[in-house]
């Protein structure tokens, strides 16, 4: 048996680093089974038992009686049993108990390393083990490394990791400040746990709103949908399950306190507040604020939308690099493209339509809408094998049907030019015009000026009697 001293001191050892009696057992026994393994090769025969509340450590190594031993470790002599166990016979197993002392000093310093290092391991369990379990939750911690790639952050005896990219951009960190985040994600490799955190999560975003907005937490309001672009700007559906309740405003809360709460811990990243709708054309209208489009396109079947805008606002309802109409899209599920209302337009002019074509009976360009065939442009790209094909029209038909669209598409070519020119020239002629006025305010002024220092000339001269053709008297 081992003295109580030295148990004290491994206790010692695991009450500072947090391990309770029962890992400790666990941890000196591994440790007495290293140091048998170290001194005789071998554990298969050896038992080690610690009882904590006596503060004993008890060796026991079990030997085959032989009559003539050939493998000391594992065998004991006849002679030797007799000694002390008079009733054993050869065959059977003797029990030899081992003083944990006879290993040794250098043994026992050898096992308190050992200790340090099993209890260090069972620190980064607890570690991995406590984070694993908080996936998902807001927790607080200090800055204790900046580096390039990444900041760590210490809570307690854990050293948390925020990459680049889980970062809130334009954010400055400084040494020993607190600061809020999410856990993302824990694993333990080789080198122990890793924690990893992150501020420019979705997730973040929604823990924040959760813990300012009351009727979030309790699933009266349901967030939605989130898209973000940390630090700038982010888009959030909310939907109220209770009628009473308007949704947008419980997120704001009174004069903005519960939303702008929110905003200062982001970084001052704006927040677009969408009320949820099953119509897509008001969904997405909400979702490209603070730009309101003047029409939408919808097509359902592909998830595309097509928004268009004043020219004024087109620029607003894109966003910088983009931003506002890709959130858009995200957010909705809709891929959203957006265009000048200018531009629309003349894209509209451009197009013929097969129902206003001068000629075409109303039965024939039924049957092509029928098909899907709704323009001018559409039929002539169409091959005209395909066309042939078409049940209710013949080759004649479709030979005339394809002279009047033909037409019909150069005359408006035609129109479109005319009227192209026309405002070019009208342009031209106004920007002549602006210049012709500016040239003559110019003369004019140069002229005023002229015929002011005229008059100063001649008022001089005529004071000091110069020569001039005129008498003074």
């Amino acid at each position: 048996m081992i003295n109580r001293e030295i148990i004290e001191a491994f206790g010692a050892i695991a009450r500072e680093k947090n391990v309770d009696r029962a890992e400790l057992s666990d941890i000196i026994q591994k440790v007495f089974l290293t140091l048998i393994e170290k001194k005789y090769n071998s554990v298969e025969n050896f038992d080690v038992i610690v009882n904590m509340d006596k503060g004993e450590i008890e060796i026991y190594q079990r030997k085959l009686i032989v009559e003539e031993i050939t493998d000391p470790l594992n065998q004991i002599s006849v002679e030797q049993v007799k000694l002390t166990e008079p009733d054993l016979e050869a065959g059977e197993y003797y029990v030899e108990i081992i003083d944990p002392l006879s290993f040794g000093r250098r043994l026992i310093t050898h096992a308190k390393q050992v200790l340090n290092q099993q209890i260090q391991s069972v620190e980064k369990n607890q570690i991995y083990e406590e984070f694993s379990k908080k996936i998902g939750q807001i927790i607080i911690g200090d800055v204790h490394q900046i580096r390039r790639d990444a900041i760590f952050i210490n809570i307690g005896k854990a050293e948390l990791k925020m990459p680049h990219e889980d970062q809130i951009q334009g954010e400055k960190y400084r040494r020993g400040e607190s600061i809020k985040s999410i856990v993302k994600e824990a694993t333990i490799g080789v080198n122990g746990p890793e924690i990893i955190v992150s501020r420019a999560s979705d997730d973040f975003l929604i823990k924040l709103f959760e813990n300012e907005v009351p009727e979030i937490y309790d699933k009266t309001i349901e967030i939605k949908k989130v898209a973000r672009h940390p630090g700038d700007r982010s888009k959030v559906i909310v939907e109220s399950n209770d009628r009473r309740i308007d949704a947008v405003g419980a997120c704001v809360g009174i004069k903005g306190s519960r939303i702008q709460a929110i905003v200062r811990e982001l970084n001052n990243e704006k927040i677009d507040i969408i009320n949820n709708s099953s119509e897509p054309e008001i969904l997405i209208t909400r979702a490209l604020s603070p730009a309101k489009p003047f029409m939408l396109e919808i097509d359902e079947d592909k998830k595309t939308a097509l928004a268009i805008f004043p020219d004024e606002e087109i620029s607003v309802a894109i966003g910088k690099n983009g931003q506002n109409i890709r959130l858009a899209s995200r957010v909705t599920g809709y891929s959203i493209d957006a265009i000048k209302r200018s531009d629309y337009e003349l894209t509209e002019s451009e197009t013929t339509y097969l129902e206003d074509v001068e000629g075409l009976t109303e039965h024939n360009w039924k049957l092509l809408y029928g098909i899907g065939i709704d323009t001018a442009e559409e039929l002539l790209a169409t091959p005209k094998e395909d066309l042939i094909n078409i049940k209710g029209l013949g080759e004649k038909s479709i030979e005339k049907i394809l002279v009047l669209v033909s037409e019909a598409v150069e005359k408006k070519k035609a129109e479109l030019e005319t009227a192209r020119k026309a405002v070019e020239d009208a342009t031209a002629s106004s920007e002549d015009f602006e210049k012709y006025e500016e040239e003559v305010d110019k003369y004019l002024e140069e002229d005023e000026d002229e015929k002011s220092v005229t008059k100063e000339e001649k008022a001089k001269t005529k004071v000091s009697g110069e020569d001039t053709g005129i008498d003074v008297e």
